[in-house]
Formats: C-alpha cells, sequence, structure tokens
C-alpha cells in the first residue's frame, strides 16, 4: 500500500525482455536502504525488488501489468515517480493508494495557471467500469504515475488536475506533455462502494 506521495525519480538504466515479462533495473538515492521482496511504487504500480548490485535495483513486470501501464512504454535513461510501501505508524499525507493500475489514459490539454499547471486526461470510460468504480469525482482523489492528486471538472471521460511547481519539479510531470500515455488508478473508496451498491 502506498501514500501517493512520491519520494523521487528513478533512472531505468537497462531493459531486458524474459518472454513476455521486463526485467527493469533503475537506479536511485535509496537503492541502499532496499530489500529484496521489498515493494515500490513506479509510475503507481507496484513492483516487487528481485535484485540489487552496485547502487542499482532490478524489478520484474509481468505481460498484463505491461498491457495496462505505461510502463512497457519505458525505455534507458526514462524517468520513473517511485515511491516505497507506506509505514502504518505515520500520517497518511495523500490517500490509499494500491499500487494496482486500472489502466492509462493520455494528457489531451495542458495549460498555465499563474505558476501552477492543469493538466487534463482523457480515459476509456463504459457504464460497465463506472459500475466497477471506474471514475472520477470532483474533488476526489486520483492518481496519475503513481501521485495522489485532487481531480477538478471530472466528465465521464475526462478530468484536470492542477500540479504545483514543487510536484512538477520533483515528478515525471515534468516531461508529460499533450499526447503523454500516463497510469491512472481510481480511488479504492469508489470502488468499494460500486461493489456494495451492486450486492443491495
Amino acid at each position: 500500500m502506498f501514500s501517493g506521495i512520491v519520494e523521487e525519480m528513478a533512472t531505468v538504466t537497462a531493459l531486458r525482455r524474459d518472454g513476455g515479462n521486463v526485467d527493469f533495473t533503475l537506479t536511485c538515492s535509496f537503492v541502499n536502504e532496499l530489500k529484496i521482496d521489498q515493494s515500490v511504487s513506479h509510475n503507481g504500480v507496484c513492483l516487487t525488488v528481485v535484485a540489487i548490485d552496485n547502487d542499482q535495483y532490478t524489478v520484474t513486470a509481468m505481460r498484463e501489468t505491461l498491457e495496462k501501464s505505461n510502463l512497457g512504454l519505458l525505455n534507458v535513461g526514462d524517468r520513473v515517480n517511485v515511491e516505497r510501501s507506506m509505514l502504518m505508524n505515520g500520517r497518511l499525507d495523500g490517500h490509499i493508494v494500491q499500487g494496482h493500475v486500472d489502466g492509462t489514459a493520455r494528457c489531451i490539454a495542458k495549460e498555465d495557471a499563474d505558476g501552477s499547471t492543469y493538466f487534463t486526461f482523457e480515459h476509456e470510460f463504459s457504464p460497465e467500469m463506472a459500475r466497477r468504480g471506474y471514475f472520477t469525482v470532483d474533488k476526489g482523489s486520483v492518481t496519475v504515475n503513481g501521485v495522489s492528486l485532487t481531480v477538478c471538472n471530472p466528465t465521464e471521460r475526462t478530468f484536470q488536475v492542477a500540479i504545483i511547481p514543487y510536484t512538477m519539479e520533483n515528478t515525471n510531470f515534468c516531461h508529460i506533455e499533450v499526447g503523454t500515455t500516463v497510469n491512472l488508478e481510481f480511488d479504492i473508496l469508489g470502488k468499494y462502494i460500486a461493489r456494495l451498491q451492486s450486492l443491495a
């Protein structure tokens, strides 16, 4: 479980394909604090550390993860938002993020807002998805590339988020442009409510 408060950006240093899986090797400042089998969020995707060597660590993404997320688009040199699993003895600064990406969205607009930046994202929508809790609500939470954000101006297929300068500088939002594909995780609370309603 994660909070959506990104610790930093890790850099992809190597990729290795093994059948339908991909091993990603990355480097970041806290590699020496990691352990084998530890969970780390990568652009919002929970992956397990499988190797640590020479200030680098390796995680494996299976075919389903690559198909549902933007990890399959990564190349050597790309920057990835990373967060270690949440400690249960502290404040929850973001919101409850599982690291189970629901799919991807595409940036369709980017505009300046007096120092901050508004991003508009478009995602797949169907009545069935909505019944399962895959939707956004105004002032609700959403996770984009592992970043916990507040929703503005939601429609069936789109929503906006406002990115402050600190977040822009310290996450890979600094690389997001119109047309960029991002990972999306809808709020788990909405999914539970939708499931309860379906059983009523």
